[in-house]
């Protein structure tokens, strides 16, 4: 072989790099690699030329592939060749045979270049020469060796021998069309940048939009994977440069950047013009290429190529353009087709655009932006509306945002008469009802809430009304018919005198459904007038009405107004469609149903003629006859018999194993049924939901009888099977059964009431046989049921329906010795059966088999009954446990010398058992033990009290203590422990309050023991923390008044509850947490601090909670009762007592107390009397005989104070707060001290002008005595007493200004703390009695009242407070007063009203120049307009017109 062939004939075979990669390995060492690459390059230059050099370098072995694709540079420089070299090697050459050509080293790479670039992109074979041309995307081995020219392109580039402008200017050459990808592929490789290419290709626009439609619609093959990756990187690549580029906000824009926008817009628009040409003309082959581009209008573009803002800019120019593009619709083609541009009718294509284009935008920001649209533009009406469907459909919150909207067009219209704003919301409303009431209220509903009534837009003018009507006119000869109803039958409001106006458009309306053969008296009573829906049939409404009627005389007991009215007002209707459509012959239920009872009161209401009344139950009669014929025809044998026969047989097929004839069986059986029960036999498809009403017996004697056989029958077979195998080794026959019989409802529903009845009340009267088929037939029936509709029980035990297990797990009550032994009974059976049924059945299946409220009592009841389970497994009883077969398992229950409380012993310790505890939904929580605890009968149950105790403590403190609380325990931690017992205990009476049964259940159940572990772990808690660290009760107390603030608080919901809904539950609430309040020791709602060395008194909890919570659930407002009053007295002595200095802490905790809480202090003086003995006897306790403290015993002083002063003596008045002394004199006077004559001596004695002192004791005695007069006038009291204290109060006050503060909240100033006093509702009132008693009062005090300063301002302000709560339905009245006597409050607004009016005219205009009267003319214009112009015109008189000054 020559030199030359052998190198000819390696040349062939290995490539350049393979070449050089096996010369590395030849020479490995690191020194010698620069030598052999410059030896290789002087062979090459010998041997090699350049064009061959380029295809060799784009034609790489599958190593340099890899590597190419995966930009690996490392390895391969570590395979032999480095990037950097091939640029070097294709430099050199290209350097040399430049010098040669004598041309520029650009000019020829450039040429080199383009020809590799144009061979791997258009060079192929004949064969795919035609597939080639029309792939729009490169194929993977033309993908890599472009890969690979390009990398060498780069390195050419970084050595400044490649001229990126001359290499585009030549490959456009000749107009030639550049492939996107290889354009993607020039810029991913930064060799010329898309950009570049925008800025400087002049025919841009000639090619790029059609290379885009091209590269949208053509669909890679399937397996070309990384080609459809690649073709939507282009395409977003594509359109994130030119959104950069077109939408980028340029605070100096040259001539060149916005021909460069208008460049990139007028791309992006041609595209999205492409995509609604294809949605008009429904352009199938187009679609797929259309969506494609549409998901590439995506948010994740910002960022990349562009900023956020720019996107929105985008989208907000392109959500324009398709709302405007080709607007050939005029506003009448519209109003005709709206009801085909609904969402459903609306191409996907334009819906997908409109999510796009709307997703970065609020629905706020979308309807302000279609509102501007549609000012300024004119629009393609198609597309706006189905925009507004796309929006109302795919947001929730755009229904008020588009009620908002429809709001100011219609008031813009009425102002300006403006037909276009006018049009604009009658089209967005009707297109916003198509779409249907869940997405936006009905047409009918829209129009008579916006023209219905007196205060709709157009009832502002006649002007405004002919505009409306003129405008309804012109829109008759294009509207449907179904707007054409609603107007008619729903009319604007017309007042009586322009009525003739809506009767020209009443007449002009019904001529146009005349002329489209549509009549409104065939139009149904509930119809659905959006327009959406095809016509319907009047026949088929007619059923459609019927049905609506019915139903809702079922929910309300009462015929709707829309059919009495039509009774009268549509009467034809209603005798020709409505009643023959009611009265249909059937076969008339046993039990009334709804239908019979309508009808019935509908024949009451004589609104049934008699004829067709007889007719109809003559037909009804007759289809029972029928029915029982044919029911007989079926079967020639009665069908108790024929099912009784059956279920024997069936039976014996069982003991036998026949499984083939055991199911032929069970379908007879199934037939039989089926006429003994006519119900459907698929019945139950598409219902969610049995309802069961278990205070009803069943009303058919057969049905009782054919019930208890089938369960009779099923016992007995249980059993016979069990004595042969277990359940593990029996067939399938008990699920077949269970299965075969609920195909029927009616059957279904009757053998779900006799279970009912049969555990909730027959339980004890079962033998163990009954027990053990029950059980069983209750664990399949849970299977079988477990994707099968839920259970409703009427009246109603559960809130809402629940599956079959847990209904019939409540049937088993445990309240009693006998409901819990029945219980375990039948729930220990049930578990057994069920765990030995599912043994070697996946986890799933086994639990389907146990039902998870049998198990959880179980778990309630075994610890209960049988003690020496509580120390299972704690005791460690591994091997015992393993011991638990299941053959011995099942043994014990079917064994007839074993009891129940064997069972029960091998069932708690077998493995099985214990790993479903493990399972959240078979968990008891500690809430469900407490909630079981709760209901049992102290005087039935099975443990004595000492028992009781003591696994009570066991369950709270070793059970559910240390249980994690995500296992429903407390982890650990006894305040949690305590929280459950106080909320259980809380609801557990306030659940009470409901029942008839209420002092019974009090006495009987448990609570009392609940209530004494809660004492106990309390006061273990108190005992704990004073002995610890914290040397401290505090954390209990915060404890405690957390745990009842929380209950105290609204809860969270959608709907927030009424006024008098929230007052109510907040009063049963508070009245149940005083009474658990009173059972623990009072000195826990105390703190008592360290702090400092000393130990202090906080009650600054205790006082919040009094204000927040106790001051609005007072009765009598004001006042806390007496046993609470002495149980926080006690608590404050008793917490004095373990501080340092026990009397001075007292008396600064008292001093505080009086000051931040009135309504304790005011308490404490009016229950001192009963109060005092008892906190004296516990002082002397604490201190050795010591007296009260100073501040405690400064009550008593007050109390011999005020009761001296009423009794004409005078004592020198007690260093006392003003309020305190006002306190006790109220408390001697409602004690009847004195009498009449020495109580109005003694006010008169307290004169304000002498004593500031004496003036503050009268004014907060007046606001006491206004609370009195108050509480008499809503407790319907006599409060005639109250009226005249106050009126002797008022004589002694008048003339001080003081006595106006209390009924000032925002002005109290020293008497503030009367808004502590009373409750929010009387705060609220005492406008009101202002009002009320200050008519009552003299002539003379009026004089004298007017006459004093700030009166006429107080007056204005509880005047307009009063008739503020009079508008808003707050009217107090004196129901105690004789109905000749009682004055109707519009009565005492209206004399208040004229006091006023005098008041102004008989004071002088500069006594009432007031800026704070001046303030108050505003709420007076939107209360009383005629108060207002009194007071504007007495403070501005009229004086002399400029023109006369010079007089």
């Amino acid at each position: 072989m020559t030199l030359n062939a052998s190198c000819e004939s390696v040349s062939q075979k290995r490539t350049l790099s393979s070449l050089l990669a096996g010369r590395v390995l030849k020479r490995p060492k690191q020194e010698d690699g620069h030598k052999l690459q410059e030896a290789a390059i002087q062979l090459l230059e010998q041997q090699q030329n350049l064009c061959s050099l380029f295809r060799e370098v784009g034609n790489p072995d599958p190593c340099n592939i890899l590597r190419s694709q995966n930009g690996d540079r490392k390895q391969a420089a570590r395979e032999g060749v480095s990037s950097a070299a091939v640029g070097s090697l294709l430099a050199c050459e290209l350097k040399r045979q430049a010098a040669q050509l004598d041309v520029s080293v650009t000019v020829l790479a450039v040429k080199m270049v383009l020809e590799r670039l144009m061979e791997i992109t258009e060079g192929s074979d004949e064969r795919k020469e035609e597939e080639d041309k029309k792939r729009e995307m490169l194929t993977s081995s033309q993908r890599v060796q472009l890969r690979v020219l390009l990398e060498s392109s780069r390195e050419l580039l970084s050595q400044g021998a490649l001229c990126p402008k001359l290499l585009w200017q030549e490959y456009r050459r000749d107009q030639r069309l550049p492939k996107l990808e290889v354009v993607y592929h020039l810029h991913f490789y930064n060799i010329i940048t898309l950009k570049y290419i925008i800025e400087n290709d002049d025919g841009l626009r000639s090619w790029l939009v059609s290379r885009l439609k091209a590269l949208c619609g053509w669909t890679p093959p399937q397996e070309e994977n990384e080609t459809e990756r690649l073709q939507q990187k282009v395409l977003s690549t594509v359109v994130g440069v030119l959104l950069g580029s077109g939408f980028e906000l340029s605070y100096d824009p040259a001539a060149a950047d916005k021909r460069i926008s208008l460049l990139c817009c007028s791309a992006l628009d041609d595209m999205l013009f492409w995509i609604l040409d294809t949605v008009d003309e429904s352009l199938t082959l187009q679609s797929a290429g259309a969506e494609l581009w549409i998901q590439i209008f995506d948010a994740s573009l910002c960022g990349v190529s562009a900023s956020a803002e720019s996107l929105r800019r985008f989208f907000t120019h392109s959500l324009t353009q398709t709302l405007t593009y080709k607007p050939r619709l005029t506003v009448s083609d519209a109003v005709t087709l709206q009801n085909e541009w609904t969402f459903v009718k609306a191409s996907r294509l334009l819906t997908s655009l409109f999510r796009k284009l709307a997703v970065t935008f609020s629905v706020e920001q979308l309807l302000s932006h279609l509102q501007q649209v549609l000012e300024t533009h004119e629009v393609n009406w198609k597309h706006v509306l189905c925009f507004l469907s796309t929006l109302l459909v795919y947001n929730q919150s755009a229904q008020p945002s588009l009620r908002e909207l429809l709001s100011r067009l219609l008031s813009s219209a009425f102002e300006g008469y403006d037909l276009e704003n006018m049009i604009t919301a009658f089209l967005l409303a009707r297109q916003g009802s198509l779409e249907g009431p869940a997405i936006f209220p009905s047409y009918s509903d829209w129009f008579k809430m916006s023209f219905g009534g007196g205060s709709g837009f157009h009832a502002g003018s006649k002007k405004s009304m002919v505009f409306l009507l003129k405008f309804l006119s012109d829109l008759v000869p294009f509207e449907p018919p179904q707007y054409l109803k609603v107007h008619i039958l729903h009319p604007p409001y017309v007042p009586v005198k322009h009525r003739s106006l809506l009767m020209e458009y009443v007449s002009l309306a019904k001529t146009r459904l005349s002329d489209l053969k549509e009549s409104v008296e065939d139009m149904g009573l509930y119809e659905d007038v959006s327009g959406a829906g095809a016509s319907v049939q009047p026949q088929c409404q007619a059923v459609q009405d019927v049905e609506k009627a019915v139903s809702l005389f079922e929910s309300t007991g009462r015929i709707s107004a829309t059919v009495m009215e039509a009774s009268i007002f549509r009467r034809p209707y209603f005798l020709t469609r409505f009643l023959p459509a009611l009265l249909t012959p059937r076969v008339l239920p046993v039990k009334v149903d709804a239908r019979m009872s309508f009808i019935e009161a509908l024949r009451k209401a004589d609104k049934i003629p008699a004829a067709p009344y007889s007719s109809y139950v003559e037909a009804c009669q007759k289809q029972r006859q029928q029915s029982k014929s044919a029911a007989c025809s079926e079967t020639n044998d009665d069908p108790l018999e024929v099912l009784k026969v059956q279920l024997q047989e069936f039976r014996e097929l069982v003991i036998d194993g026949n499984d083939g004839e055991m199911s032929a069986q069970l379908s007879r059986i199934s037939h039989t049924l089926s006429v003994v029960f006519p119900g459907r036999p698929d019945g139950l498809i598409g219902q969610t939901v049995i309802r069961v009403d278990v205070d009803t017996p069943l009303s058919s004697e057969l049905h009782v009888k054919v019930v208890n056989m089938i369960l009779r029958n099923f016992c007995q077979i249980v059993l016979d099977a069990s004595q042969a195998n277990p359940p593990n080794k029996q067939s399938p026959w008990a699920s077949k059964f269970v299965s075969a019989l609920l195909g029927n409802t009616q059957l279904l529903s009757s053998l779900l009431h006799r279970l009912w009845d049969l555990l909730h009340n027959q339980g004890s009267s079962l033998n163990a046989a009954h027990v053990l088929g029950l059980a069983a037939f209750v664990v399949h029936l849970h299977a079988s049921m477990s994707h099968r509709p839920l259970v409703q029980l009427l009246p109603s035990i559960r809130p809402r329906p629940v599956p079959v297990g847990e209904v019939l797990g409540s049937a088993l009550v445990c309240s009693t010795n006998t409901n819990m032994l029945f219980s375990a009974r039948l729930c220990v059976a049930a578990v057994c059966y069920g765990l030995c049924r599912g043994d070697s059945l996946p986890q799933q299946q086994q639990q389907d088999l146990i039902p998870s409220s049998l198990y959880k009592k179980l778990l309630y009841l075994v610890p209960r009954l049988l003690p020496e389970a509580r120390r299972f497994p704690a005791d460690g009883g591994t091997s015992e446990q393993q011991e638990e077969k299941l053959p011995v398992l099942w043994s014990s229950v079917t064994d007839t010398n074993n009891t129940w409380r064997t069972t029960a012993w091998h069932l708690w310790r077998h493995a099985a058992f214990q790993q479903l505890e493990e399972t959240p939904q078979y968990q008891l929580l500690f809430t469900d033990w407490l909630d079981n605890e709760l209901r049992v009968q102290r005087s039935e149950d099975v443990l004595s009290d000492a028992e009781r105790q003591e696994y009570q403590q066991w369950a709270c403190m070793e059970l559910y203590l240390p249980r994690p609380e995500e296992e429903g325990g407390c982890g650990g931690d006894m305040k949690n422990l305590c929280s459950h017992l106080l909320n259980a205990i809380m609801d557990q009476q306030l659940s009470d309050q409901s029942l008839e049964n209420q002092r019974v259940s009090e006495r009987g159940t448990c609570l009392p023991d609940i209530l004494s572990r809660l004492q106990e772990l309390v006061y273990e808690m108190e005992m704990t923390e004073l002995s610890g660290s914290h040397g401290s009760g505090a954390d209990v107390c915060d404890f405690l008044f957390e745990v009842v603030s929380q209950r105290c608080s609204p809860p969270v919901t959608s709907a927030p509850p009424s006024v008098v809904s929230a007052e109510l539950s907040l009063q049963r609430t508070l009245h149940t947490w005083n009474r658990v309040l009173l059972a623990l020791p009072a000195v826990l709602f105390i703190k008592v601090k360290a702090e400092g060395g000393r130990t202090t008194l906080d009650c600054s909890k205790l006082i919040e909670h009094v204000n927040q919570h106790q001051r609005n659930v007072c009765c009598p407002a004001g006042l806390l009762p007496c046993h609470l009053t002495t149980h926080f007295l006690r608590g404050l002595l008793s917490a004095g007592g373990r501080c340092g200095r026990p009397e001075e802490e007292v008396n600064k905790a008292w001093s505080h107390i009086s000051v931040r809480c009135p309504l304790l202090l005011l308490s404490a003086v009016r229950w001192w009397q009963r109060v005092s003995p008892a906190l004296t006897s516990l002082w002397r306790r604490l201190r050795d005989g010591e007296f009260l403290p100073e501040q405690l015993q400064l009550l008593s002083d007050c109390q011999r104070w005020a009761c001296s002063l009423v009794k004409g003596q005078m004592l020198q008045m007690p260093p006392a707060a003003a309020l305190l002394l006002a306190g006790s004199l109220h408390r001697a006077r409602r004690g009847r001290e004195g009498n009449n004559q020495s109580y109005s001596a003694a006010l008169r004695s307290l004169r304000p002008e002498r004593d500031t002192k004496c003036g503050q004791v009268l004014v907060f005695l007046l606001f006491l005595r206004v609370n009195d007069y108050l509480s008499a006038l809503l407790n319907a009291q006599n409060d005639e007493e109250e009226r005249n204290s106050c009126a002797e109060l008022l004589t002694v006050l008048v003339d001080s200004a003081d006595w106006l503060l209390i009924f000032k909240s925002s002005e109290q100033g020293v008497y503030q703390s009367v808004a502590m006093v009373t409750s929010d509702e009387f705060t609220r009132l005492m406008p009101w009695a202002f009002c009320s008693l200050l008519l009552q009062q003299s002539a003379e005090l009026h004089q004298r009242a007017v006459r004093c300063p700030g009166f006429l301002h107080t007056a204005i302000v509880c005047y307009m407070s009063a008739l503020q709560l009079f508008l808003d339905g707050h009217r107090p009245t004196s129901a105690s007063e004789p109905p000749e006597k009682q004055v109707e409050p519009s009565q005492i607004l209206s004399r208040t009203k004229r006091f006023l009016l005098g008041a102004f005219s008989r004071t002088s205009p500069t006594a009432l120049a007031s800026n704070r009267l001046r303030q108050l003319e505003s709420r007076c214009a939107d209360l009383d307009p005629e108060v207002a112009a009194a007071l504007s015109l007495h403070l501005d008189p009229p004086g002399l017109s400029p023109e006369m000054d010079f007089l």
